[in-house]
């Protein structure tokens, strides 16, 4: 009925849809602080079902990829049964779930049966008393122990995502580095990035990629480069002998808007074509209007029509998103 694939107005093709399911999480981290939330928050936010007409509609405009996202998707209550629900929709490919493994140790089973495949874990320091210090939680044994379980159960890839900050957890580069020596861990590197109004973002707490890659060649050993399975925004790397990878992102350094090929939905149902911008698309109005699919369609387009060749930020800008990144999606 509406076949013609999402194309923005740089020739860049959409298939992949970031979801975020919940704004709640259970840690307070100190640059992406969770809001407090009103009584009747469940109406604020898209249920299941609408997630699931949404992802319909998306399908027939060519996406086959869903991350679900949150704040923490995993405080959702019956997050495997969406997972399940959207894994029936013929023409998704991928379905992927990021999470911060506060509580995947009990759920890595039920995800692996409704058939989640991949997973990234939010962790940026490997000591107890700085994660206490950073999320505000005490929790660093149960995100341990949710890794283990997600190696356990099978999921592959599973990656840890390293938000690296100068001064706060840069000086851990080559620990997060090593574990890929004897493990089949994917380490990915994020460069920090200025989002929501009340972060502690500042360029000069910006490790860029160039610098961790060189840190890590010189004290363990040359990086080969890895051909990047999934076309994702990471380049990927292995030490010599190495089991698992080490992935850089360059947001910030040297920003991949060119091949960008992803819109995100946030948990209260609004579009947005870039991560970095706080231009919005009210997609919630429209589904609990109940209107024509088609409606959602032309929303959808308008949308990407209009997404930015790129995100025009670097570590002096002046930042474009105020939103926290809790409420956004990660």
């Amino acid at each position: 009925m509406f076949k013609l694939p999402l194309q923005d107005g740089h020739n860049r093709l959409v298939s992949y849809v970031r979801i975020s399911v919940t704004d709640r999480c259970n840690l307070r981290c100190s640059y992406c602080s969770a809001p407090s939330f009103s009584s009747n928050y469940r109406e604020q936010i898209l249920s299941y079902e609408e997630i699931v007409r949404l992802v319909r509609v998306l399908v027939n405009l060519g996406v086959d990829k869903v991350r679900l996202t949150g704040g923490e998707p995993l405080v959702r209550r019956h997050i495997d049964s969406l997972i399940t629900r959207l894994n029936d929709i013929v023409g998704i490919n991928d379905i992927s779930l990021t999470t911060n493994g506060v509580l995947l140790e009990k759920l890595a089973d039920p995800l692996r049966d409704a058939g989640l495949r991949r997973i990234n874990i939010s962790l940026d320091t490997l000591d107890r008393k700085r994660f206490k210090e950073i999320t505000g939680r005490d929790y660093f044994t149960r995100v341990r122990a949710g890794i283990e379980a997600a190696l356990a159960v099978g999921f592959d890839p599973v990656k840890v995502n390293v938000v690296v900050m100068r001064g706060v957890n840069d000086d851990e580069l080559l620990d997060f580095a090593a574990l890929t020596l004897n493990s089949p861990l994917h380490i990915r590197f994020i460069e920090y990035m200025p989002i929501g109004v009340s972060s502690t973002w500042s360029g000069d707490k910006v490790v860029t990629g160039a610098q961790m890659l060189a840190r890590i060649s010189e004290n363990l050993g040359k990086l080969e480069p890895v051909v990047a399975e999934s076309g994702g925004p990471a380049r990927l790397y292995h030490l010599p002998g190495a089991s698992g990878r080490i992935g850089v992102i360059t947001a910030m350094s040297n920003h991949f808007c060119a091949t960008c090929n992803r819109i995100r939905i946030t948990a209260d149902g609004r579009l947005r074509p870039c991560l970095l911008s706080d231009d919005e698309f009210d997609l919630k109005k429209v589904l609990r209007a109940d209107g024509d699919p088609l409606e959602i369609v032309e929303l959808v387009r308008q949308a990407v029509a209009g997404k930015s060749s790129e995100h025009g930020m670097s570590c002096n800008a002046e930042r474009k998103c105020t939103r926290l990144m809790s409420t956004i999606g990660g």
